[in-house]
C-alpha cells in the first residue's frame, strides 16, 4: 500500500496519497485501499487518547511551573498537540464516507 498512502509524521498515521487516482484503480485495488484505510482510521481514536494523555501531563506541569519561558513553551506544545488532535478527528470524520463505501 506504500504507493497509495504516505506516512504523516505530525499526525503519526498514514494518509491517502494526493496522487491517488481513484477512478484509475481496479475494483480489487479500490477494495484493498479502503480496507487498509479502515484499519488506519480505526486506530485514530487510540492515537487521540494517547495525545490527550500527553496534554494532561503537560497541563499538570504547567500548573506547577513558575518560569514564564517554560510556561510559554508548555502552552505552545499543548496547542500543537490539540491541533494534531483536531486534524485527526477531521480525517476520522471526513473519510467516514470512504469507509461507508466499503460496506455497500
Amino acid at each position: 500500500m506504500e504507493e497509495y498512502f504516505i506516512y504523516n509524521e505530525r499526525l503519526g498515521i498514514e494518509l491517502p496519497s494526493n496522487d491517488l487516482k481513484w477512478d484509475m484503480l481496479s475494483d480489487e485495488t479500490q477494495e484493498s485501499v479502503l480496507l487498509y484505510w479502515e484499519n488506519i482510521r480505526g486506530a485514530i481514536p487510540d492515537r487521540i487518547i494517547s495525545l490527550e494523555k500527553t496534554i494532561n501531563k503537560k497541563q499538570a506541569q504547567l500548573d506547577n511551573e513558575s518560569n514564564f519561558q517554560v510556561s510559554c513553551q508548555l502552552n505552545s506544545e499543548i496547542a500543537e498537540l490539540a491541533s494534531v488532535i483536531n486534524d485527526l478527528w477531521l480525517w476520522f470524520r471526513l473519510n467516514q464516507s470512504l469507509s461507508e463505501k466499503m460496506h455497500q
